[in-house]
């Protein structure tokens, strides 16, 4: 049951969404995050350097992992291309431990975070055994995913903007184009470009609208926001001290 796949796992094996296995792992994914933001805080900023690349390694090393182990238990296919978008952000993270570049730190906050968490909150693995590899493989990676850019952003390190939203935007519908012609040419379903799958919150605009490709448009700037609401209301908390005391200064 270890090394059993989505397509020959037997029912009644898996666990449910939300109950006690899944807690658990949101519950340690909470830890994880809370203790890696505060070690981080307290680094200079050659040891987050280190921090990073050992966070990034992890990251491309799971993922590599992963794709062996498919490969040993004949599972390997297409699917397992980087071209979902967690597989997009394993390539991403790997960029930018070497290279440090603004866009793609803001994709990763902005566009990595909530993909990873929708993930963690509503895993599409949720057939296989708890003890299972691609099982646990899923939570780790995807806790890692938000875990990178979560610590950039807490710790100050990157200060997303609200004018970075149209270009972290625009380089997701420049993935996303060719993607979905591999996904025509392949039958796959990178991106969830072609059908939502079970448990994904883009099933209630197929169920209602008619098509799950509805709720991109309409999801994907009230998420945006919604990451970007508490940068400002933090950033607004920093600034008033600093302007009180100019004020009693002046007086």
């Amino acid at each position: 049951m270890f090394f059993i796949t989505n397509e020959n796992v037997p029912s009644g094996v898996g666990f449910s969404t939300f109950d006690a296995t899944h807690l658990l792992w949101l519950l340690a994914f909470a830890l994880l995050s809370a203790f890696s933001i505060i070690l981080y805080r307290r680094l200079n900023t050659q040891k987050r350097v280190i921090m990073l690349r050992i966070l990034g390694g992890l990251v491309l090393f799971f993922e590599i992992l992963k794709n062996i182990v498919a490969i040993a238990v004949n599972d390997f296919g297409v699917g397992h291309l980087p071209f979902h978008l967690c597989g997009i952000n394993v390539v991403l993270i790997s960029f930018d431990i070497f290279k440090i570049t603004k866009i793609v730190r803001n994709f990763l906050y902005y566009i990595g975070i909530p993909g990873a968490m929708l993930a963690l909150l509503f895993p599409n693995w949720t057939t296989l055994p708890c003890l299972n590899f691609f099982a646990i493989h899923s939570f780790v990676i995807h806790m890692l995913l938000v875990l990178y850019p979560l610590i950039l952003v807490t710790s100050g390190d990157i200060k997303p903007n609200i004018k970075d939203i149209p270009r972290a935007i625009l380089l997701l519908v420049l993935m996303a184009i060719p993607i979905y012609f591999l996904n025509l040419l392949w039958d796959t379903n990178f991106m969830f470009l072609m059908n939502p799958e079970t448990g994904n919150p883009l099933g209630l605009f197929e169920k209602y609208l008619g098509s799950h490709l509805w709720g991109f448009p309409v999801l994907l700037p009230i998420v945006m926001l919604v990451m970007y609401i508490p940068l400002a209301i933090s950033n607004k908390i920093k600034k008033k001290p600093k302007k009180e005391i100019k004020e009693t200064v002046t007086v």
